[in-house]
């Protein structure tokens, strides 16, 4: 372990999730938060400024980029990158490993997978879920634009695709009704989709592809 703290910047346009992550990771004495930054225009006119750090926590859904796009440009400091999203699709992390990341961490990660992650890139490792790498290993990855789905998150979209309606899917899978909005939302952000039409539509299409 290096005798100073590895300089970490996070990027994510949400400032309630940079508090989070700000928090746990200012509690580690071997790791200091130097910026956190809310889009690409942010961390543009910081490098441009001559900053530098040893790791870039990277949300993948800036409101002016793609994060994708801004691997590169941190690479080129040299800053390791850890790609930090909601998605956990095979789809969207092959993607970010061509990009050329470090590491990937999906947002729901419990904070130790977080300061874990940081700390194996600044060592010159790579940080990629396991069950991912494997997959890779034996190239499974999928194309199915549903894959970043949790299992709970395709049954609802399998109710949407029928039709019915949030009442009728909180009464069969004896939910209430805001935990199904709440599971709708997250289903239309981890996709890219305005509403469940456009959910229904994409679902009808993947089981087109698979038959």
């Amino acid at each position: 372990m290096p005798t100073s703290p590895l300089n970490i910047i996070l990027i994510d346009d949400h400032p309630l999730l940079r508090m989070g992550v700000a928090g746990y990771i200012q509690q580690e004495p071997d790791l200091n938060l130097i910026a956190q930054l809310a889009n690409a225009a942010e961390l543009r006119a910081w490098l441009e400024a001559g900053h530098r750090a040893d790791a870039a926590l990277l949300d993948r859904s800036l409101p002016d980029a793609d994060g994708l796009d801004l691997v590169s440009e941190l690479r080129d400091q040299g800053i390791k990158v850890i790609m930090l999203t909601i998605a956990d699709s095979d789809e969207e992390i092959s993607e970010a490993i061509s990009s050329g990341v470090d590491g990937y961490v999906v947002k729901s990660s419990e904070p130790d997978l977080v300061l874990a992650a940081i700390r194996s890139v600044c060592e010159g490792q790579s940080s990629f879920p396991l069950a991912i790498m494997q997959k890779m290993a034996r190239g499974e990855l999928s194309n199915n634009a549903l894959s970043a789905l949790t299992a709970r998150e395709m049954e609802i979209v399998d109710h949407v695709k029928e039709g019915h309606s949030n009442k009728v899917i909180a009464y069969k899978m004896t939910l209430s009704e805001n935990t199904v909005r709440n599971h709708l939302r997250n289903i239309m952000e981890k996709l890219g989709l305005k509403n469940r039409v456009q959910v229904a539509t994409l679902a009808l299409k993947e089981d087109h592809k698979r038959h």
